[in-house]
C-alpha cells in the first residue's frame, strides 16, 4: 500500500533535481492547455467549467434580453449571484475551489461552449450562436492537435526526470515526434468524451475520472498502446486507489488555496512541479504493482527509460 507522505518526499527530490526545466514544462502546460488550474487565473480561465450558463449571465446581454433574464433566472446554478453573497475569505475559497473545477473539465471545455452556443439561439442571440459555435470547433481542434498530447508529453518529462538532474523540457515533445501523435490524440479524445458523457450522471464522472486518471501516464510510457489496453490497464491499476487518490489531490487543496491568493506565483514557482512530480510517482508505484501481479496487458508498460523505484 502507498502513502502520499512517501510520494511526496520523492517528489520533493525530483523537483529539487530539475527545478529550472520543471518550472517550464509546467507553465507552458499550463499556458497551452489550462492544466493547473489555480496558476492560471490570469493567463487562461474560462468560467464555462463552472457554468454551462456564463454567457447567458454576462450582464451586457442580461441589461437588454428579456428572454436572457428569464432563462438566467431558470437556469441551474448562477455563479455571479453566489459570489456576491461570499465575503472576502469565502471568495478566495470559493475561487480555489473553481480553480480546481476548472482543472478537472480543461479537456472538456468545448464542449460548454457548445452548449453556450446553443443556449444563445434559445435567447434569440443567433449571432453570438455561431460565433460561439466557431469558437468550440477551434477549441475541439486546438484540444486534439494541441492540448492532449502537450499534456501526454508533460507526463512523460516527470517520469524520465525521476532518472537525475536537469532533465531537459524537450522530452515533453517526444510525444510529437515518435510518429505516434494520432494514436496519442484518439485516445485521449475517447478519454474525454467517455468522461464529458460519465458527467451526465454525476457521480459516475467523478468516479471515471479518476478510473482514467493513469491513460495519459500509460500514454507517455508507450504511445503505441491501443486503447482498449489502455483503458483496461488504468481501470486495474486504479482499483482500489480511487479515494486514496482522491485524497492525495485534496491533500494539495492549502497549496492551491496559496496559489489563488499570489495570483498564481506560487503555483508556477513550485506546487504545479510538486504536484507533477508526486503523481508521477503514483503511476511507478501502480505501475510496479501491475507488472509485479502481472495485471492484463501488463507487458505494453515496457519503457526500459523509465525507473521503477
Amino acid at each position: 500500500m502507498w502513502k502520499r507522505k512517501e510520494l511526496k518526499q520523492k517528489a520533493k527530490k525530483v523537483v529539487k533535481n530539475n527545478y529550472w526545466t520543471a518550472i517550464i514544462v509546467c507553465f507552458l502546460i499550463a499556458l497551452f492547455t489550462g492544466e493547473f488550474g489555480t496558476s492560471t487565473v490570469v493567463i487562461w480561465k474560462n468560467k464555462g467549467s463552472m457554468d454551462p450558463n456564463y454567457i447567458i449571465h454576462n450582464q451586457k446581454i442580461l441589461e437588454n434580453n428579456q428572454t436572457a433574464q428569464e432563462y438566467a433566472k431558470n437556469s441551474i446554478f448562477d455563479e455571479q449571484n453566489l459570489k456576491s453573497t461570499l465575503d472576502e475569505t469565502q471568495l478566495k475559497i470559493f475561487e480555489a475551489l473553481e480553480a480546481n473545477l476548472d482543472d478537472a473539465t480543461k479537456s472538456q471545455k468545448y464542449i460548454f461552449k457548445i452548449w453556450d452556443a446553443i443556449s444563445s439561439f434559445k435567447v434569440n442571440e443567433p449571432s453570438l450562436g455561431i460565433i460561439i459555435g466557431l469558437t468550440a470547433i477551434i477549441s475541439f481542434l486546438f484540444v486534439i492537435i494541441i492540448s492532449d498530447p502537450l499534456i501526454v508529453g508533460g507526463k512523460r518529462y516527470f517520469l524520465k526526470a525521476r532518472k537525475g538532474n536537469t532533465t531537459k523540457a524537450g522530452i515533453m515533445l517526444e510525444v510529437f515526434k515518435r510518429k505516434n501523435w494520432s494514436n496519442v490524440a484518439a485516445i485521449m479524445f475517447l478519454r474525454n468524451l467517455y468522461n464529458a458523457l460519465w458527467y451526465l450522471t454525476i457521480i459516475g464522472g467523478v468516479i471515471k475520472t479518476y478510473e482514467y486518471r493513469m491513460i495519459p501516464y500509460i500514454l507517455a510510457e508507450n504511445p503505441k498502446i491501443k486503447r482498449k489496453q489502455a483503458f483496461k490497464l488504468s481501470k486495474q491499476m486504479m482499483k482500489n486507489n480511487k479515494w486514496k487518490t482522491f485524497v492525495l489531490d485534496m491533500s494539495f487543496f492549502g497549496w492551491n488555496f496559496l496559489s489563488v491568493l499570489t495570483l498564481g506565483i506560487i503555483g508556477i514557482l513550485y506546487v504545479n512541479p510538486y504536484n507533477s512530480a508526486t503523481l508521477a510517482e503514483l503511476y511507478i508505484t501502480l505501475r510496479s504493482k501491475a507488472i509485479k501481479e502481472k495485471y492484463e496487458y501488463y507487458e505494453e508498460l515496457n519503457d526500459k527509460e523509465i525507473k521503477s523505484k
